[in-house]
């Protein structure tokens, strides 16, 4: 079967046993303030860029990532969202270059669908 999503998740689980994706250990780190100047500045402008190139879903349905109603909900690419898919590698190296492991998991079928667009599923894996 030909894999159909993607998914750059944290390679060890957090706290709550979940692995998160890059975009939250991205944000974490800034959060945090452990980005220089100027990875902050490059941080911002692809977030930037990722929030308008697609939906977040929870501005569709705000519950969808509630820790209670779906607390191992995971967010994947369609692996046809080439333009999308592109500018993950900024994560990738950000991450690496503070030395966040993170991994990428490729599958046909991640789980029960709880979003789907033209770019991205959300899911309760199996």
């Amino acid at each position: 079967m030909k894999n159909e999503f993607v998914r750059y998740q944290a390679s060890v689980p957090n706290d709550r046993g979940s692995y998160p994706g890059i975009f939250a250990l991205a944000n974490g780190l800034a959060k945090d303030g452990k980005l220089s100047s100027q990875d902050w500045a490059s941080w911002r402008s692809a977030n930037d860029h990722y929030d308008t190139a697609y939906t977040d879903p929870t501005t569709i349905d705000r519950s969808i990532y509630d820790r209670t109603i779906n607390p191992r909900a995971q967010s994947w690419f369609k692996c046809s969202a080439m333009h999308l898919l592109t500018g993950v590698e900024f994560y990738t190296e950000l991450l690496t270059r503070y030395g966040v492991g993170w991994q990428v998991l490729y599958s046909h079928d991640p789980g029960n669908v709880l979003y789907e667009d033209d770019v991205q599923i959300v899911v309760a894996p199996y």
